[in-house]
């Protein structure tokens, strides 16, 4: 049995928060210096050095990428030979989101209830999920969600009748009447199969794919690359103003389903797509 004192995975969220806010991933950097070579419509062009430069302020003056610095989405894989000493785990995630928001200048953007809507000021709760798995590691990813995406996203419970037809139609319908208001280029998580509630969080976890690596399934890489290449022939392209690049990837999650069901889940985020892992 390992033993992990609490005030260790408060000082790593704390910094995760900070990070996912302030510095663009690499693959997201990369792919967007890719798409900006392919672009030959020159608003398009623009807008992408625009949001090049953007992230290179942000890094380099340590300031958000972003004014809205998202909800913090937590992802904790926690091994069974894991033991959490010093106090509660989910009490040090929060306190961890608490001191990143406050200590990093982010802004809070969660309020206590959702009809109350009094701010907390400190960005907690979290949203956490929890995964135990085997080993004595605690892996824990935080990614900070804004909702002008997360606005966009939906879920529908299609029939089995409907098959990869009415999937392939309703993430077109999503993404089409999302248009702008996501802030393309986007990456697209989808999640399909499970429950109501396991197809969005198949969906939610997709997004912290790196958006090179394509679903081992090759049904879905194939899938995954027949839909980005059909959501940028909608010409939405960067902020609305049309082009090529609509969106940077599509990253599928699939789990078992009822033989009456069929959900699928789909959640956009922007193109920071933030998120930051740590392994203790």
């Amino acid at each position: 049995m390992r033993e992990i004192n609490v005030n260790d995975i408060t000082k790593a969220v704390s910094k995760m928060c900070i990070d996912a806010n302030y510095y663009l991933n690499d693959d997201i950097k990369n792919r967007l210096n890719e798409v900006r070579k392919e672009e030959n419509w020159d608003i398009a062009k623009g807008i992408l050095d625009k949001i090049i430069v953007n992230s290179e302020i942000a890094r380099d003056e340590k300031m958000p990428m972003c004014q809205d610095t998202g909800m913090a989405c937590v992802f904790v894989e926690i091994g069974q030979d894991v033991h959490i000493i010093g106090g509660s785990l989910e009490e040090a995630i929060n306190k961890g989101v608490a001191e990143g928001y406050i200590s990093g200048y982010l802004r809070k953007s969660v309020v206590n209830d959702p009809l109350d809507r009094v701010n907390t000021k400190d960005n907690t709760p979290a949203v956490i999920y929890y995964n135990i798995v085997s080993g004595d590691k605690l892996k824990i990813t935080v990614a900070p969600k804004g909702f002008g995406s997360e606005n966009m996203s939906q879920i529908k419970m299609l029939k089995p009748a409907d098959g990869i037809e009415g999937v392939k139609e309703f993430i077109l319908k999503v993404v089409k009447e999302a248009g702008p208001n996501p802030c393309p280029p986007t990456v697209i998580g989808i999640g399909i199969g499970g429950t109501f509630d396991r197809a969005a969080n198949l969906a939610k976890k997709a997004l912290i794919r790196p958006i090179t690596q394509r679903s081992s399934k090759k049904f879905y890489a194939d899938l995954e690359q027949e839909l980005l290449e059909k959501i940028n022939e909608l010409g939405i392209g960067p902020q609305g103003f049309g082009g090529k690049t609509t969106t940077l990837a599509v990253n599928i999650e699939t789990y078992p389903t009822h033989i009456a069901g069929l959900p699928v889940a789909v959640n956009i985020n922007c193109h920071a797509t933030r998120h930051a892992e740590v392994e203790l």
